[in-house]
């Protein structure tokens, strides 16, 4: 445990425990961020309520590319999480594989998305769906990139062979935060693809 002096007394800067204060910061982080995508698909639903045309204008948006990058997502999250059960057996090997891979679903995610984008018939400031589309999804991928980056950081301290020396708190925020991407999408995914389709 850190602690800071003062002119009085020794005070402790971080929690105690496995649980201790970046734990509570990762899940205030979540916290709001949830409020922002929950904001997010709520402005979704308001704007298709008070069209008087079809919503999403020009049917719902096709599956060929949003379906495997779902799979790829989700799919990482178990990776991942298989990977954080191996370091805590000491199989680091198997630790930093899945690591890796997970990386890559990630990447392979970013790169189905964006290149849906570049298909799409509209853009952002062509019309109210265009401008919700965009905004929910980019928010969205602007958090897989984060999640990219702190990935990327652990497959480097893996590679180092840093990963179960001192680094097992860190390990376990970035993975939380990566579930906490792949679950806010599958409720993007429903709200964006799905849903019209069950209208």
């Amino acid at each position: 445990m850190s602690e800071a002096r003062t002119l009085d007394a020794t005070l402790p800067v971080h929690g105690q425990g496995r649980i201790g204060t970046p734990w509570w910061g990762m899940l205030c982080l979540i916290a709001t961020e949830g409020i922002l995508f929950a904001y997010l698909i709520f402005a979704y639903a308001y704007l298709g309520s008070q069209g008087a045309g079809d919503w999403p204008p020009g049917g719902a948006p096709a599956l060929k590319l949003a379906l495997p990058a779902t799979v790829l997502l989700v799919g990482s999250s178990f990776v991942l999480e298989w990977g954080k059960r191996a370091a805590r057996a000491g199989r680091l090997a198997h630790s930093r594989w899945a690591v890796g891979i997970t990386l890559l679903m990630g990447a392979a995610f970013a790169a189905l998305e964006f290149r849906e984008w570049t298909n799409k018939p509209f853009s952002l400031s062509s019309d109210s769906y265009g401008s919700i589309y965009f905004l929910l999804t980019g928010t969205h991928l602007a958090h897989v990139v984060i999640g990219l980056i702190g990935l990327a950081v652990m497959f480097a301290w893996g590679l180092a062979g840093k990963l179960g020396q001192g680094h097992e708190q860190h390990r376990a925020l970035i993975t939380l935060y990566w579930h906490f991407v792949d679950v806010v999408w599958l409720f993007v995914f429903v709200t964006v693809y799905l849903s019209p389709r069950l209208t």
